[in-house]
């Protein structure tokens, strides 16, 4: 695997390659990738993968005509052949007129003395891999009732990015990543439940005991054995924070540049409005340390930043790349998302929504008849008028506990709605690159299966 200098050098001179065949202007992304992982079922070995590649991507624009290409070949005569494809390909695209690089007075001039701290630079052999593979399948196999095991896994990856741009910016940077998993079944027959846990890591040493992540994943399973009927209609329905932050997803889909430009979100008409109880905070923290996509800058060569997007309930911005902005008439907001192929997209870095003041069982405890949610299925979710249902599965709450379980069941709801009703526990934990607390909201209606 190439040093993030080599990757680096590898944009640059192909950046220079398209200006030197007639691009008015250009950027180039490589990416590199390894990867090995292990998977244990009932005590066995059942796969060991060993991946690496290499991929790169050239956008060039010929006045407000553009294309892109990539190639995972890195020969320079391949790679010199591919600008000359490019060329070819921009002359014939139609114009767009919200094309181009990000504005040049915006782009990071030289990178910040920033320590995000994401590549630890261990390397662990596959067999330890599979001893915490293991570790997790055995721990999650000896919680009673678990009867039979979808398996364990371990993983170990490092990737490396490099970016640069015709106008001045060129970076680069490598992140590590490990990971540990279990899966297991509960019950007999007809009967049976399935359920897991896992954990995701930028450092090795601050992956979770692969005896913690399997017991959690059995205890779970059990816990959905022998699901019981209820009573439909509208009632509280709890968040864990499992799955909580899927609301986060809903919220960015829905405050994306492209979305408002094409006018395709139900939050449209939002912009500096209160969509959230004042309690409520959502941010956006591109340079935590460890975080599981911290970046330093973003897929335009921007600066990333910290940022509010939910500043005590109130919307505070759209999240935009270049286009997305130009069609609106703003600036980019650094949060641009970019592949080998295609334009730039958006996307968050390591997004949270504040911790509330309340415990968990204190926001429950008033329920008289509700549900906890902790497994969500399905993508019932309409992005213009924020209408949403999707299969659940969880607990009854009843009289202020937690019960029996219910699966197969359907929530509904509108997300505006549910946004300004929700009340959050004190439980935020930075377990995932979205994380919530656990999540209440009092205007869902609930549909037994």
């Amino acid at each position: 695997m190439l040093k993030p200098e080599e990757a680096q050098d590898r944009a640059d001179a192909l950046i220079s390659q398209a200006k030197k065949a007639g691009a008015d202007a250009a950027d180039a992304i490589y990416v590199c990738d390894a990867s090995t992982q292990v998977q244990m079922r009932l005590g066995n070995l059942e796969d060991v993968e060993r991946s690496e590649g290499e991929e790169i991507g050239l956008r060039v624009f010929v006045g407000k005509r553009s294309a892109t290409v990539s190639s995972s070949d890195m020969d320079p005569v391949i790679l010199s052949a591919l600008v000359g494809r490019a060329m070819d390909m921009a002359r014939e695209a139609p114009e767009d007129q919200y094309a181009g690089l990000a504005p040049e007075e915006l782009i990071l001039k030289s990178l910040p003395d920033i320590k995000i701290d994401g590549d630890d630079g261990a390397d662990p052999d596959p067999a330890i891999l599979r001893e915490i593979a293991l570790k997790a399948e055995d721990a999650a196999r000896a919680v009673e009732g678990v009867t039979n095991s979808e398996g364990g896994g371990a993983s170990a990856g490092r990737s490396i990015v490099a970016l640069a741009t015709s106008h001045g910016f060129s970076g680069a940077y490598s992140t590590s990543g490990y990971g540990c998993h279990a899966s297991v079944i509960a019950g007999q027959g007809n009967a049976m439940e399935r359920d897991y846990a896992y954990d995701s890591k930028r450092h090795f040493t601050d992956l979770d005991t692969p005896e913690a992540i399997g017991k959690e994943a059995g205890e779970r399973a059990v816990a959905r054995l022998n699901p019981v009927d209820f009573k439909s209609g509208a009632m509280p329905v709890i968040f864990d924070p499992r799955i909580s932050n899927s609301l986060l997803g809903h919220f960015i889909g829905a405050i994306a540049g492209s979305a408002i430009a094409r006018k395709t979100s139900f939050l449209l008409d939002a912009l500096d409005t209160q969509v959230f109880d004042s309690a409520i905070n959502i941010i956006d923290c591109p340079h935590r340390k460890r975080g599981l996509r911290s970046k330093i800058f973003d897929g335009e060569g921007l600066p990333t930043a910290k940022t509010k997007l939910i500043d005590n309930g109130r919307l505070t911005q759209w999240i935009m790349e270049s286009a997305s902005a130009r069609q609106l008439g703003l600036q980019p907001t650094g949060h641009a998302s970019r592949g080998v192929g295609g334009a730039p997209g958006v996307s968050v870095t390591n997004l949270h929504m504040n911790a509330g003041s309340v415990s968990k069982a204190d926001l429950i405890k008033d329920i008289k008849h509700g549900v906890y949610i902790t497994e969500l299925i399905g993508q019932g979710v309409n992005p213009v008028t924020g209408d949403y249902s999707r299969g659940a599965g969880g607990f009854l709450i009843t009289d202020g506990e937690i019960g029996a379980p219910v699966s197969e069941i359907t929530i509904a709801g509108n997300l505006k709605a549910m946004f300004a009703s929700l009340i959050a526990a004190d439980d935020l934990e930075y377990r995932y690159a979205i994380n919530a607390p656990t999540l209440r909201t009092d205007s869902m209606t609930v549909a037994g299966g």
